[in-house]
C-alpha cells in the first residue's frame, strides 16, 4: 500500500483499475498547514499525461508491473508492432500516442523491455539511450558558427536531430529518448 509519502517521481500505483506512474511531484502548502502533493501521472496503458493533486489520506495499491523482453518487429500508419522475443508468433501492438516521442529511435529487430499488467502487454520501456547511424549529414563548413556548431543529420532510423559539426555520415552517435537530442559520437 503506498501511502501520501510514498508518492514520488518513478511510484508506479493503481488507480481506479489502471496502472499509473508519477513522473513529476511537489509538495505543496494551502490554508491550515494542510499539503497536497501536485503531481503529474502518466497512464500506462494509453500514454496520457494528466495533472492530479494528492491528499494526506490517499492510499493507492501498488501496480504489480512484469518485465519481458520484446522485439520490434515494424511501424506502419501510427501503429507499432511488436513480438515477444522468446515467442516471435506472439504479437501485440501499441500505437504512438501509447509510445511517446521516443519511438523515432527505434529500430526494426530492436530488444527492448515489455511492461505487463495483469497478463496483458501494455507498453514498452524505451531505453533511455541508443546508438544510431547517421545516413545523411551535410559537410560542417570551418567558420560557420551562427548556429552555434549544429547541424541537421538523419538518423538510420528516419530521425532527424541536431549533431555538432564533426559529425558526419556513416558515424555511430548516442541519442536520449527521452529528449531526442544528441549525446555523443561513439
Amino acid at each position: 500500500m503506498i501511502n501520501y509519502f510514498g508518492l514520488k517521481k518513478g511510484v508506479q500505483f493503481v488507480m481506479d483499475d489502471l496502472p499509473y506512474e508519477i513522473t513529476e511531484s511537489a509538495p505543496v502548502g494551502k490554508a491550515q498547514d494542510v499539503f497536497v502533493i501536485k503531481a503529474k501521472i502518466k497512464n500506462l496503458i494509453t500514454g496520457k499525461i494528466t495533472d492530479k493533486s494528492f491528499h494526506q489520506d490517499a492510499r493507492y495499491d501498488e501496480a504489480e508491473l512484469e518485465k519481458l523482453e520484446v522485439k520490434f518487429v515494424y511501424a506502419s500508419r501510427g501503429k507499432y508492432i511488436f513480438c515477444e522475443a522468446d515467442n516471435p508468433g506472439n504479437r501485440f501492438e501499441l500505437n504512438e500516442e501509447q509510445l511517446g516521442s521516443g519511438t523515432k529511435f527505434i529500430k526494426a529487430n530492436q530488444i527492448i523491455e515489455g511492461i505487463k499488467f495483469e497478463d496483458k502487454i501494455i507498453n514498452v520501456s524505451l531505453p533511455i539511450k541508443v546508438q544510431l547511424k547517421v545516413v545523411e549529414s551535410s559537410p560542417g563548413v570551418k567558420g560557420d558558427r551562427a548556429q552555434g556548431g549544429n547541424k541537421m543529420a538523419v538518423l538510420e532510423t528516419g530521425a532527424q536531430i541536431n549533431v555538432p559539426l564533426f559529425v558526419q555520415e556513416g558515424d555511430l552517435v548516442e541519442v536520449n529518448t527521452e529528449t531526442g537530442e544528441y549525446s555523443r559520437r561513439v
